[in-house]
């Protein structure tokens, strides 16, 4: 019986990744420049449309962290940010010395709640910190409550940075997920909808805020003959061989999408008559998701781990949810809002194989085991 690693969410390349590539050797561009860096920024422009510009960088956490530095984020700041994500879209506010402000999830799309986030933003202008930027996040693929939130922006004129890593090929009312933001980033890590094998993109809203973001992340070299430096600049720009890859999973990003909806829709049919299951999917029409990972939220902390576990036992990958911000060690003196339905959705929640590479075999081995334990 074959029992080798079925992965949580792994690389799945589509056949052209090595032609622009091995192009970037035939013509020796293998710098954090070159056509295939200029290639992949013009692809993702026209995949996004809505007149966006695009900084290729070296990941995603590269593109938030600018982002903010764009924004004037300061030492002794605060920058409100979701608390159910990675780690990575809160690491930034540190970087720069900021406090990062946590809020809770609601409970249709797991993503930031819009009641807590207004109660923070209120509480801290009361306080005399009113924060300079709100990072909200498209968990798994799941579009947050953009309008809420964006009505909420605009009330207090506080910017969006869209945290887009897990959304590319996601949808809002038919716009697409990593145009919303003030700024908006993606991220093509490994895991992801696709991949550079490492890498992100800033997504800007003019030509002249991408130029910014490319001078800052080529070391902020002034334009003279010599190495003159006026800011402080950052080795973040995108390689040529990396962009290579992203110009060939460019052409089967849709295809990517699909096989994701597909597994989803997989796992729909599955539990719909399993009592004691939730399983996380859009709450209207308005939404689309591309499924980057398929997740559900069990009826208790000990039926989830058996699950994980039973999982783990015939090789197969499932991870929990991410565990909120606010709960890690190393962010745990800064201010929280809401109330426990991040907590509860770590404790409860499991993120199941969801890799658009995953073959027939494969779900078999899954349907198994949830058929055993279910």
């Amino acid at each position: 019986m074959n029992n080798s690693k079925i992965w949580l969410s792994s690389p799945h390349m589509g056949g052209n990744e090595q032609k622009y590539v091995q192009e970037a050797f035939d013509t020796n561009w293998v710098a954090p420049l070159g056509p295939n860096v200029n290639g992949f920024e013009i692809d993702l422009e026209t995949y996004l449309g809505e007149n966006v510009h695009v900084a290729a960088l070296s990941s995603g956490t590269a593109a938030l962290h600018l982002a903010l530095i764009l924004l004037d984020v300061k030492q002794d700041d605060e920058v409100i940010c979701q608390s159910m994500t990675f780690s990575a879209s809160a690491n930034p506010i540190a970087y720069l010395r900021a406090t990062p402000v946590f809020i809770d999830s609601e409970r249709e799309t797991w993503n930031m709640c819009p009641i807590a986030l207004e109660e923070a933003i209120v509480d801290r202008i009361a306080k005399g910190k009113k924060p300079k930027a709100i990072i909200a996040v498209h968990l798994y693929g799941m579009p947050f409550k953009y309008d809420e939130i964006k009505t909420i922006s605009q009330k207090y004129q506080i910017p969006i940075v869209e945290d887009s890593a897990e959304a590319l090929g996601s949808t809002y009312k038919g716009k697409k997920c990593g145009t919303f933001g003030d700024i908006s980033i993606l991220s093509f890590n490994g895991n992801k909808i696709i991949t550079t094998s490492g890498g992100g993109a800033l997504v800007a809203k003019t030509k002249e805020l991408k130029d910014e973001v490319v001078f800052l992340s080529t070391q902020a070299r002034d334009n003279a003959p010599h190495y003159q430096h006026s800011h402080i600049g950052y080795n973040y720009r995108m390689s040529n061989i990396c962009a290579g890859i992203g110009r060939g999973q460019m052409e089967v990003l849709d295809e990517h999408v699909a096989l994701r909806r597909e597994n989803h829709y997989f796992y729909l049919n599955f539990f719909k008559e399993k009592e004691g299951v939730n399983v996380l999917f859009e709450p209207t029409q308005d939404y689309f998701s591309n499924h980057w990972l398929s997740a559900i939220e069990l009826d208790s902390y000990e039926k989830r781990e058996a699950l994980r576990l039973a999982f783990e036992a015939e090789n197969i990958e499932t991870r929990p949810l991410w565990k909120p911000m606010h709960l890690q060690p190393v962010f745990s003196n800064c201010p929280y809002y809401g109330s426990d339905v991040s907590e509860k959705l770590f404790d409860k929640g499991l993120c199941l194989p969801s890799g658009s590479n995953l073959k027939e075999e494969e779900k078999n081995r899954i349907k198994a085991v949830l058929e055993l334990f279910f």
